[in-house]
């Protein structure tokens, strides 16, 4: 084999060159030394649940902030990633008062009530804003996972995502891992010319219903215009992804690191293959952001407890095996976090570091067990936001979650004055 390649053939071959190492006897020392190193992107994500968690058994002792805590029973599978993740205590949507509504307004701290008139109201969710500005790199701004229930049996609220786009309105996601993975991974048949003509006609579409809209705003009301602008905004979202789908049109696919799955997973399955996909759409660039809404109802069923949801959020008043399924399923969870941990520990970035390192997730619900809605259980890990680890972190009562939100944006790079009723970020989680 020939030991020298000249100028044109090293460009023309740079793309292998950085996935591949760098070889003396191919005379590539001095070219390797002078490529400036990419840093790995930062990824950030939200993990949440309904119903909340076992409080007595779940949360280590406020008395033992810092890092020597004793790991409390609903976190003891997490024991040997003690040093990795933090629990927050103290953090509240001051808001929130639907003691059914695990998600709605975990990630947007919105006053429901805000609008008068209206009997609910949101805004923008913490995923979105970092979507806005880390999104632009990627196939997809940000994906949003769900569990496969039919109906709302986990606790979780209005809402079809854990997601929320800038004017308060509910963002669709991918119900269970099959979807998910098809989202990801499945490979256009249609032929280019063929998608750029469709593309094109639903522009054409869209300009027309854009030029009959804005031929109605004279003459109309108030009100009638305030509905007329969420339309328009809808109208210019829908603009905002026919450009990025454009843009990504001629790029295929990447390869999936896993197989496809099978259908009809629930429960636990679920959770572990949706963790899975989860490191698979970091691990491929895919998206920087993701939101995973869990199911509780399945994950019960799936671990052979025939206690209904509901009942088991409200164990306090009879306890017996509404108490035993709590903690049971707060274990179970654990351990399923466990093992995320696991895989983006031994997941590589392609400068061999950890994927670990570089994703921001918080892990989570609104709820904290029964209908009470303070001190939101609130479990942070990952490397990515500079985040303190390790510790068992006691704010002042009712700090806005929010706060913590903040925090985690602004560690990821997202540049953000403040996120929903924040006041703040919070000193005591960064590093």
């Amino acid at each position: 084999m020939p030991m020298s390649l000249n100028r044109r053939q090293v460009l023309k071959s740079s793309t292998a060159l950085i996935a591949l190492p760098f070889l003396e006897s191919f005379g590539f020392r001095r070219f390797a030394s002078a490529a400036a190193a990419v840093a790995p992107p930062k990824r950030l994500a939200f993990l949440g649940f309904g119903w909340g968690i076992t409080e007595e058994s779940w949360y280590p002792d406020v008395k033992t902030p810092g890092a020597d805590y004793q790991t409390p029973d609903g976190l003891q599978p997490l024991e040997r990633h003690k040093a990795d993740f933090s629990i927050v205590q103290g953090l509240r949507n001051k808001y929130s008062n639907e003691g059914h509504a695990g998600s709605t307004w975990w990630l947007t701290g919105a006053n429901p009530y805000a609008q008068p008139g209206q009997s609910y109201c949101n805004t923008i969710s913490a995923d979105q804003v970092a979507a806005i500005q880390l999104g632009n790199a990627t196939r997809f701004a940000s994906l949003q996972f769900n569990h496969s229930e039919e109906g709302d049996r986990s606790g979780h609220g209005v809402g079809l995502s854990l997601a929320w786009d800038p004017s308060g309105k509910p963002i669709g996601g991918e119900n269970g891992p099959l979807s998910a993975y098809h989202r990801l991974f499945s490979r256009e048949s249609t032929p280019i010319e063929r998608q750029r003509a469709m593309l094109a006609q639903r522009r054409s579409v869209l300009d027309t219903v854009l030029e009959n809209a804005r031929s109605l705003q004279r003459g109309l009301g108030r009100q009638d215009n305030e509905k007329l602008a969420e339309y328009f905004d809808g109208i210019r979202d829908i603009e905002t992804r026919l450009s990025k789908e454009e843009k990504w049109m001629d790029v295929p696919r990447p390869t999936a690191p896993l197989p496809s799955p099978p259908g009809g997973l629930q429960g636990k399955e679920e959770i572990k293959l949706m963790y899975d996909l989860l490191v698979a759409a970091f691990q491929t660039d895919s998206t920087r952001v993701i939101t995973y809404r869990q199911p509780v109802a399945t994950l019960l069923t799936s671990i052979d407890c025939d206690v209904f949801p509901h009942d088991m959020s409200h164990y306090h008043s009879t306890r017996g095996e509404k108490l035993a399924a709590s903690q049971l399923r707060d274990r179970v969870q654990s351990e399923l976090l466990a093992g995320l941990i696991d895989r983006l520990k031994s997941t590589k970035e392609s400068d061999g570091s950890r994927l670990f390192d570089h994703v921001a997730l918080a892990y989570g619900s609104n709820i904290r067990s029964g209908h009470d809605l303070t001190n939101c259980p609130t479990l942070i890990t990952g490397g990515g936001a500079g985040i303190r680890l390790g510790e068992n972190i006691v704010v002042e009562k009712d700090t806005p979650l929010c706060n913590a939100w903040l925090t985690l944006l602004r560690g990821v790079g997202v540049h953000v004055e403040r996120h929903g009723d924040s006041t703040g970020e919070i000193p005591a989680l960064k590093a």
